[in-house]
């Protein structure tokens, strides 16, 4: 099933063990390489540094919080090795730059869907730059993972098709 990004960030980790609020996962962290969601960095009411609740360890997603197991859950980012590129490099979507494979600008990334049965994110919402706006159809554009070419530091590179498939959409009918 697909959500939103709101419903993974800024929530409660309620612990089972305890019955209670041990931390809030606030940012997910994505790997770059491939868009999953592989945790959450996290305050935790045990800890004084920021702490990382991995997917594995999530238990159940409601509308509350993330519920997990015991405060076990809240790992220190250092006892993770093999996320150690991943959590340096601290991706974020939105805010990136969405252009095509031939430099056209399509905008801004405002917000993304995940998959909530492999944590993958699977779309992406780009509104158009803002001089854009001010001209006919242009509106938030919905772009397919599938259709992702490349993931840089400043921006996504997205198939030239992508562009002609939605303007063909999204244009109006003739009468």
């Amino acid at each position: 099933m697909l959500q939103l990004s709101n419903a993974f960030t800024n929530k409660k980790v309620l612990s089972l063990h305890n019955g209670g609020v041990i931390g809030q996962a606030n940012d997910p962290v994505i790997n770059p390489e491939n868009l999953k969601i592989e945790g959450w960095f996290s305050d935790s009411k045990l800890h004084d540094e920021e702490c990382i609740v991995l997917v594995q360890d999530v238990r159940e997603y409601t509308k509350d919080g993330l519920i997990v197991n015991s405060h076990e859950a809240l790992t220190l980012p250092e006892d993770l090795v093999r996320l150690k590129n991943v959590l340096s490099i601290r991706f974020e979507l939105i805010g990136k730059k969405v252009v095509t494979e031939n430099k056209t600008r399509l905008g801004t990334i405002t917000d993304y869907a995940i998959n909530s049965d492999n944590m993958m994110v699977q779309k992406l919402y780009v509104d158009p730059p803002l001089l854009k706006t001010f001209s006919l159809n242009q509106e938030q554009k919905i772009i397919d993972r599938s259709n992702i070419i490349e993931i840089t530091d400043t921006h996504i590179v997205v198939n030239d098709q992508t562009v002609k498939r939605t303007s063909a959409a999204t244009a109006p009918a003739s009468a």
